[in-house]
């Protein structure tokens, strides 16, 4: 898989490297891992916006409308595609966020004021979904994945006047700082909300371990800034959200194989640690 435990501390540059890129080349103007939701867990179809990524090209159609929505990510041409939704603050226009990418990229937080980063999810090779509220406003959408210059789109979601709610999930995960809360323990099939409850930006990714003991010195290897030497022990890697804002969240039906794995944020401080370093790393067990 491309989500290695040693690209989640990119991630952040990444994004604003892929805006600065093609706002350069394509002008401001235009517009373990994630699963179909089967719609078993809602009473009602949410409504739908389909993202199709080929690693050249994010196309952005469906239902744009505020509310809660399903976000199907349709990907070709690349093994693993990592969309992501920036909504703009009111009133900032597209021309100020790309000439905010400079301070932006130096640290992520900066997006704080010019917009927030509201849908990240690992999306593999195929059909995958996940759920997330979106507000009315202009939003940027980009897939972080590729190593080339990244795509990146620009639409507007306009206000609904009866927009539907997101189905109440089985487990909730937050990131704060510098921890992470909620069960120690999912369900394979369960759907679950990632939230970032803290004031930073953060991820929430995973590793998987051979067992519990090697669950523990992967954790405590991130724990020592040992990040190569975790990754070696993995079996297996998801980022459950890749970045999300303050107040950011987004729900999932989990399809990751059973067994220990270890959660992780890789965002830097301003002093330049890692948070996994500062207490965000935790064990969580995913059963049948």
């Amino acid at each position: 898989m491309r989500t290695k435990l040693a690209t989640g501390v990119a991630l952040a540059g990444t994004l604003i490297s892929a805006a600065a890129a093609l706002a350069m080349s394509a002008g401001i103007a235009g517009a373990a891992q994630a699963r179909l939701n089967s719609g078993a867990a809602a009473k009602a179809p949410l409504p739908t916006i389909t993202l199709t990524l080929t690693g050249k090209k994010v196309t952005v159609a469906g239902t744009l409308r505020s509310g809660g929505v399903r976000i199907v990510s349709k990907v070709s041409k690349e093994a693993q595609a990592a969309p992501l939704l920036v909504r703009l603050d009111p009133g900032v226009t597209l021309q100020q966020f790309f000439a905010a990418v400079p301070k932006i990229t130096a640290d992520p937080n900066n997006i704080d004021g010019i917009g927030a980063i509201v849908f990240s999810p690992e999306a593999d090779k195929g059909t995958s979904s996940a759920q997330v509220n979106l507000a009315a406003g202009q939003y940027v959408a980009v897939d972080i994945a590729p190593s080339g210059p990244p795509p990146i789109t620009t639409f507007v979601i306009t206000k609904s006047d009866s927009p539907a709610a997101l189905p109440k999930p089985g487990a909730t995960i937050a990131s704060i700082e510098f921890a992470f809360r909620g069960p120690a323990r999912l369900h394979d099939g369960e759907l679950v909300r990632f939230a970032n409850d803290g004031f930073l930006v953060h991820m929430i990714v995973a590793a998987r371990a051979r067992n519990a003991a090697g669950a523990r010195e992967i954790a405590r290897l991130l724990k020592a800034g040992k990040d190569n030497q975790a990754q070696r022990l993995a079996t297996n890697f998801y980022a459950f959200d890749n970045l999300l804002s303050h107040g950011g969240y987004q729900q999932l039906v989990i399809r990751n194989r059973p067994g220990q794995w270890v959660l992780a944020c890789f965002m830097d401080t301003q002093d330049h640690r890692e948070h996994t370093r500062l207490g965000m790393e935790r064990i969580i067990q995913i059963v049948k």
